[in-house]
Formats: C-alpha cells, structure tokens, sequence
C-alpha cells in the first residue's frame, strides 16, 4: 500500500514533468480508462485529456517557454484518494476556448482530486476558475 508521503511524491514528479516539457510523461500518471471531470459536461477519458492539454499548452505558455507553469498546494491523501489545491500560470498566446491570444499573463487556479487504481489516476475531479481566466484574458468583463 501506498503510503501519503509516498503518493505526494508521485504526483510530484508528474507536475516536474509537466514544468520540464515533458507532457507525454506527465500523462503517464493517468490510466487508460481514465474518467476527468470538470472541463467538459461529461467526463473526458484520457484521450480527450492529452487533446485538451496539447490545446492548452499551444496557447497558454509561460514567458520564455512552450509549456504553462504547474504548481500544487495544500495536499490531502485518503487511501486511494490525493487532491491539492492548483495554480497555473503562463501568458496567453495562441487561441483558448475561442478567445484569440492576448499576449496577457494569467493564473489560473482550482481544486483537484485524484483516485488512484495502484500508481495510476482512474478517476479525477476537478473545479478551476474558467471564469477568472476569462476575466484575466478580457474575454469577459470583471464582476461588478
């Protein structure tokens, strides 16, 4: 059995891989039956995960990289359950959920979590911002 510090550190080095470049190997912490939920109405399999991250990173860089920046905070593991708090960040330049590159630095946060089958994520829940990077891109206006 896995124990937490065991498991955060395994989420860990995925989120290093995403920061290195390395999104092939950051996609290797999600199993092939994979079940996302929280970007579309219904859960996306993994499949449709790498395509919406493959789009993301395509617009949504970080200054003087191809690939948005990736953080974790607060970390909570329960069994086969791990979630965290997340940030990401970079600059908007290139087409995202039909909002044309603006060129604006954005951070983009949200709450995640993860059931694991063994090393792998078969399940994950996920609430971020969207609006909030609507707003920092100027796709929309501030709330009043």
């Amino acid at each position: 059995m896995t124990t937490p510090a065991e498991r955060v550190e395994q989420v860990e080095r995925a989120r290093q891989r995403w920061n290195a470049g390395d999104l092939p190997g950051y996609l290797e912490l999600y199993a092939e039956d994979l079940q996302f939920h929280g970007v579309e109405p219904n859960p996306m399999d993994k499949t449709s995960v790498a395509g919406f991250y493959q789009q993301f990173w395509s617009a949504m860089g970080a200054p003087g990289r191809p690939d948005p920046q990736l953080d974790f905070y607060e970390h909570l593991v329960d069994g086969d359950l791990y979630s965290c708090r997340f940030a990401v960040s970079g600059q908007h330049r290139g087409d995202f959920m039909g909002v044309p590159a603006t060129g604006r630095l954005y951070v983009f946060q949200g709450i995640t979590i993860m059931r694991f089958r063994g090393d792998q994520v078969v399940e994950r829940w996920t609430t971020a911002d969207f609006l909030g990077l609507m707003v920092q891109l100027g796709a929309v206006p501030a709330p009043a």
